[in-house]
Parts: C-alpha cells; structure tokens; sequence
C-alpha cells in the first residue's frame, strides 16, 4: 500500500468523508486515502469496524453516533469538536454512513468549519439507495416507467407529525427512495395511497445493505406496515416504492404480492 498523501489534507483541515453504505469495498480510493492520512477521525453509528481498521494507529477514534432516540451527542457538539480539533492542528475526519451530502447533516458541520476559518472539503459516498438496489438485483430507475428518483428521509423529531409533500412523492413514475422509513411506515402508506399512489405499488424493503447480514423483502404499498412491523429487525433500513422494484428478479413476486411479504436473503 502506498504511503498516505498529505497535499489535500493539511494539518488543521476538516475532510466529510462518505462511508459508503457499510461494505468496505465500496469505498471511493479517495475515502480510503483521507482515513489512513487522519489523525482524528468522528465517526456514525453506522460505521462499521472494517471501515475503521483502515485508519492509522495512531488516530484517535471518537465515536459521535446517532440512532433512533439514541444520540450520544447532539450536533452542536460534534460541530465544536470538529472545529476544537481542527484548531488544535488535527488532520480530521468526519466519517458518516452514506453520502455526507444526503441526509448526513453536513450542511452544519461545513457551516461551522467556515465560521471558524477552518478549511474543509467533502468526499462523497455512494449512498444507501444505490447499494440497496444492487442488493435486490434491480435499477433505481426503469425506462418509460420510473423517469424519476426521489431521495426523502421520513424521519421526524420526537412528537412531531412527518410532514412531506404527499401530492407530490406519490408520482406513479417516480422511485421513491425513504431513508430511515421503518417507524413511519404506517403513515407513508396511508398518506400514498390517499393521495393517490395505487395500493398495489412494489415495494422493496432492504434491511442492512451491502453488509453480510443484508436482507430483502418484497411487498406492496398497502401492505407496508404489516411488512414493516413483522419482517425488520433492528438494523437500517431503506424502503424502494415505484413500479421499477417490479423488475426485482423475485420468482416468487406473485406469492409475494398476494400474501404480503417474502424474505428473499
């Protein structure tokens, strides 16, 4: 392995660096190069130990994950870390599942780095929708059907209604791609089909992507919650709703699409 390089990743600078969806192989070379040149790396729940064994022994290692009513710290604080770090003349990372740019709450964190004057840059990630996807054997999009991709987190503060454009996500030739969708299921269900999305539509709910534990589900719109509550356990989830998860190569989707769900891995 060559040795790490330094000339974009000077000492005092921030890099949001994607995590992919878990597998370490699907990490960009860049992803992997800024990990092993880190000497401080803040990292999610969701990133796994075979993403961490590539950063440098001597980085120090600070766990800043957040889960579901779980967080072990609350963004404002993970910004002062980042930024307290960086100005301590660390080379830091921000390690986050995904893409930073999706969901991933970069926004504050470039914010931050700015206001203190400290250089930051981001490195994407591929994201969870894409590895989900590829899990199920299928494309996001499909010619003539799904002409449309949607990304939308149906994750919703603590008492707080989901509040999303309901006309507009229930668009027949749309995919839709909901990520951490597993306790609003019953609301985007019923919300769909009333705003018109017909209760027939594929679903593909795919727990734990690109990880050796991965699983698929097949359902359909109506049968969401049912699906959702009895078939998940408790690893991340994304749900594909849109007639391209039609195109999964599931030779049981009829048994599938009449009793409501099938483990397919």
């Amino acid at each position: 392995m060559t040795a790490p390089r330094y000339d974009d990743f000077c000492e005092g600078s921030v890099w949001l660096v994607g995590a992919g969806p878990g597998d370490p192989e699907l990490l960009t070379r860049k992803a992997e190069r800024l990990i092993g040149a880190a000497s401080v790396i803040f990292h999610d729940a969701l990133v796994g130990p075979g993403i961490l064994e590539l950063a440098s022994r001597r980085a120090r290692l600070v766990y800043v994950g957040k889960r579901s009513g779980r967080h072990s710290k609350d963004q404002k604080s993970i910004d002062a870390l980042i930024v307290e770090a960086a100005l301590a003349g660390e080379r830091v990372v921000r390690l986050k599942g995904g893409d930073p740019s999706i969901f991933g709450r970069a926004t504050e964190e470039l914010d931050a780095c700015r206001a203190a004057g400290v250089p930051v840059r981001v490195c994407p990630g591929v994201t969870a929708a894409s590895a989900a996807a590829a899990g199920i054997g299928t494309s996001l999009t499909l010619r003539g059907f799904a002409r449309k991709l949607t990304f939308v987190t149906a994750h919703a503060r603590a008492g707080e209604e989901l509040q999303l454009d309901w006309a507009r996500l229930a668009d027949p030739e749309a995919t839709l791609a909901v990520y951490m969708g597993k306790a609003a299921a019953p609301a985007l269900s019923a919300q769909l089909i009333a705003a018109g999305l017909p209760a027939d539509t594929p679903v593909a709910l795919v727990e734990n992507a690109s990880l050796p534990d991965e699983r698929h589900f097949h359902t359909r719109l109506d049968l969401l919650p049912l699906a959702s509550r009895t078939a998940l356990g408790d690893g991340p989830a994304l749900l594909l709703i849109g007639s391209a998860m039609e195109q999964s190569p599931d030779t049981e989707r009829e048994q599938v699409m009449k009793f409501g769900v099938k483990v397919l891995k």
